[in-house]
């Protein structure tokens, strides 16, 4: 099962925000500046934990993650924007 995660980060290190920038991208899709969308599985989300754990300083810096529900069931009308509009990244497989 799938599950939709919010990853907002605050690194108090250029050059360590870069490399969580980097690791991130790899994740989900950049929707603000240190914030991502992010669809994974169970194994991804532990994966992007261990790639993410090393990256920082654990006393001046800070990661959160917040799990917006199954895939299946996130509702991307239930999120609200004032200014910009919100459009909800929706990700599909492509088989080849």
């Amino acid at each position: 099962m799938r599950r939709i995660y919010l990853v907002t980060y605050d690194i108090a290190d250029d050059k360590r925000l870069r490399r969580v920038f980097r690791k991130m991208n790899g994740y989900g899709e950049h929707l603000q500046y240190s914030v991502f969308q992010c669809e994974l599985s169970d194994k991804e989300h532990a994966r992007m934990i261990a790639d993410l754990n090393p990256l920082i300083n654990h006393r001046e810096d800070q990661i959160l993650i917040f799990s917006l529900g199954t895939a299946e069931s996130y509702n991307a009308g239930a999120t609200q924007a004032i200014g910009k509009p919100y459009v909800f990244v929706e990700r599909h497989a492509i088989v080849v």
